[in-house]
């Protein structure tokens, strides 16, 4: 995989603008802050955050990927001021879970989402070499 920086771009900040890939697709439902028998241990975003990350990652392993394999994501979140006031510690839960992977992405503020406790739900898509 290889980011894609056009020239006298600036790099952006926990992103890629874009990412050039080829292999097998593996795509991931969006994934919310639950754990895996449906229940919201977590109120915080960080913390339905983190639980995103790993139901996200652990769906990936079912495909023999990882989040090296990641080339993009969209993250829609319910609140814009939390997402923005919570940034640092969002910051180092994913240089925890996905070390120094850095997709194309794009975070949506939505109205709400489907389970009324969920805070943030993200998609993914893995390319993972042949």
């Amino acid at each position: 995989m290889r980011t894609l920086l056009p020239e006298g771009w600036p790099r952006p900040k926990g992103y890629s603008n874009g990412v050039d890939a080829e292999g097998r697709i593996v795509f991931v439902a969006g994934q919310i802050g639950w754990t895996p028998e449906g229940k919201f241990e977590a109120t915080t975003l960080p913390a339905q955050f983190a639980q995103t990350l790993d139901n996200t990652l652990a769906v990936l392993r079912e495909a023999n990927a990882g989040p090296e394999h990641i080339a993009r994501m969209t993250w829609y979140i319910i609140d814009k001021r939390a997402y923005l006031a919570s940034l640092t510690e969002i910051g180092a839960i994913w240089r925890e879970k996905m070390g120094k992977n850095y997709p194309a992405m794009a975070v949506v503020e939505v109205k709400a989402l489907i389970e009324d406790a969920a805070l943030i739900e993200i998609e993914t898509t893995a390319v993972v070499p042949r």
